[in-house]
């Protein structure tokens, strides 16, 4: 009876060993990071419930964990906030905190992070359905802004955004919601009419009847033209135009490759260059033009100048031979005898 009780004290006490040695180490595992001071500290703001998530839940980047949560709370009891009108919500946030530890997450700056889109969201395992924090970056940043507390953070905030499961239900009541808004009652009658004017135009004489009508007909035609059509003879006639077409082509390739076709393009190239050359020389000569131009000008101005005199005195000869060959034409005798004698003086009575 001695050694049973022996026995059982020793089976009690290694139980209570153990049990503590497995507390102690539970608590050295949550706390590990925190008693080497390698933690760093971030809260965020939550608006929806986040149950499932308890302290010590992993805080993971794209599925890489990196933390723990350390704090649960109401920013009403940290904080003391009151809602400062019927429309303001900051007072029933969710308090959330969480330590990173840099050695996994890298050390970044984490306000550049949050202006690229970082977000924070609850989040759960599919199989477990325990709930963690997940760490990502958005791709709009803007419909996720940071929101405005009036308070002063303790620690540095990283915003939070829906989680799925969130973000799925609000969709699934804004739908419903529209639906209860819509009037089923019309739209059903609105699509029995449609329905009732489909079946009497395309059973009775309506205009898409008849459209349907005179397509059958149309290709009824149409067949009976291909069928007696000579498909056989076009197809020839086709691949003969198209032989014609190809020999008109080698030839046209053969005179293109002929000798005087050829010296006829050489021809018209040095033609070409021989022109580009007179062109080039063309500046030269109406410069050489402009000068000889200039040149005879000034000439004939000098000319002008010496012939003004001489054609004023040929001028004044001419009048004076003028003037001479009237009075020979006068009076000859005076011209060869001199002046005529005075008149003899008339009779005085």
């Amino acid at each position: 009876m001695p050694q049973a009780g022996r026995s059982l004290y020793f089976r009690v006490g290694a139980l209570v060993v153990v049990g503590a040695a497995v507390a102690v180490g539970f608590i050295l595992f949550l706390t590990s990071g925190s008693l080497r001071g390698e933690q760093t500290i971030f809260e965020t703001y939550v608006r929806e419930s986040i149950a499932g998530l308890d302290v010590g839940a992993a805080v993971r980047f794209r599925g890489v964990p990196v933390g723990r949560v350390t704090e649960l709370g109401l920013v009403s009891v940290v904080y003391g906030a009151t809602a400062r009108d019927p429309e303001d919500t900051t007072a029933r946030l969710v308090l959330v905190r969480f330590a990173v530890e840099p050695d996994r997450y890298g050390r970044t700056n984490v306000t550049q992070a949050v202006r690229a889109g970082l977000r924070v969201r609850v989040a759960s395992s599919g199989v477990t359905g325990l709930a963690y924090l997940e760490v990502d970056f958005v791709s709009d940043p803007a419909r996720f802004p940071p929101i405005e507390v009036p308070w002063t953070p303790r620690y540095p905030v990283i915003p939070s955004v829906p989680s799925t499961i969130t973000q799925v239900t609000s969709a699934a009541e804004r739908v419903m919601t529209q639906l209860a808004d819509l009037d089923l009652r019309s739209l059903v009658g609105a699509a029995t009419e449609l329905v009732e004017g489909l079946r009497d135009q395309v059973g009775g004489q309506g205009d898409l009847a008849t459209t349907l009508r005179e397509a059958a007909a149309t290709m009824v035609s149409l067949r009976s033209a291909i069928e007696g059509a000579d498909l056989a003879a076009t197809v020839r006639e086709l691949r003969e135009a198209a032989a014609r077409v190809g020999a008109a082509g080698q030839s046209a390739e053969a005179l293109l490759a002929s000798p005087e076709i050829t010296g006829a393009a050489a021809s018209i190239g040095q033609a070409a260059n021989d022109l580009r050359a007179a062109v080039a020389r063309l500046p030269a000569v109406i410069a050489s033009l402009e000068l000889a131009l200039r040149t005879v000008r000034g000439t004939t101005g000098d000319a002008q100048a010496d012939l003004g005199p001489l054609l004023r005195d040929l001028r004044a000869t001419a009048a004076s031979l003028r003037d001479t060959a009237e009075a020979l034409r006068r009076s000859p005798s005076q011209s060869l005898f001199g002046a005529p004698p005075p008149p003899p003086p008339r009779d005085r009575r």
